[in-house]
């Protein structure tokens, strides 16, 4: 299945961390080589030798519409491999907000966790979701569970009502639930999860952003693993 990137840093991402991009379209080849020599000149070349220049209708015939740095492509969906993880699994419950969810693909291939997965009716491959990621959905597994019986790993829920993340090591294989910014954990993950945990946070704030929480808790993870 063919997935569209959306933009230069889309198309950077895409292509560093190894993805099949079939087609790449720009529509002022100086213009994308300007921006390829600032922000990623390690793929200088590569634009040089597969650069396809279009007209502004080729390229929204191509990306479905318009972006201003003129840069798109097709890529190939890759299949999410998760065995064999040496960092944790962000597990979202029922995400609904689809630029919410790509930023939470972005921060965690930043961090290096072992992947993303979802439960619910979303597809994780949305192009809003990969529109948030900015193309980071090929620097780690990105799929949909179809249930919680997949998950056989450690479950650490994140919650406001759990035991302080402070005082939580969180093991290199744990899968990390993260509830909807609207309703919170269902009620079968948090059943499931083996430990929920709380993030720190001052009186009288009432929440964290999805991206926020997630980045904290896997931050959390990489600080304390680099001090053991």
């Amino acid at each position: 299945m063919r997935v569209v990137l959306e933009g230069f840093h889309a198309v950077k991402h895409a292509l560093r961390f190894g993805a099949v991009v079939g087609r790449l379209v720009v529509v002022d080849l100086e213009g994308a080589l300007g921006l390829a020599r600032s922000h990623a000149p390690d793929l200088v070349d590569l634009f040089e030798a597969r650069a396809e220049v279009v007209g502004a209708a080729g390229f929204v015939e191509v990306v479905g519409r318009s972006h201003p740095t003129g840069v798109g492509g097709l890529a190939e969906r890759p299949a999410a491999v998760f065995g064999g993880r040496t960092a944790p699994l962000v597990l979202l419950d029922n995400p609904r907000n689809l630029g919410n969810f790509g930023a939470v693909i972005r921060v965690a291939a930043g961090l290096g966790a072992g992947g993303v997965v979802s439960l619910g009716d979303v597809d994780p491959w949305h192009p809003n979701v990969l529109r948030g990621s900015a193309g980071l959905h090929f620097a780690l597994p990105v799929g949909r569970l179809g249930g919680l019986g997949e998950v056989e790993e450690t479950v650490i829920a994140f919650d406001a009502g759990g035991r302080e993340l402070r005082d939580v090591r969180i093991p290199d294989d744990a899968v990390l639930a993260f509830g909807s910014e609207r309703h919170g954990l269902s009620d079968a993950v948090r059943e499931r999860a083996d430990l929920v945990v709380s993030l720190p946070m001052r009186p009288k704030v009432s929440s964290y952003n999805l991206t926020t929480s997630v980045a904290m808790g896997l931050y959390h993870w990489e600080l304390f693993r680099r001090a053991s």
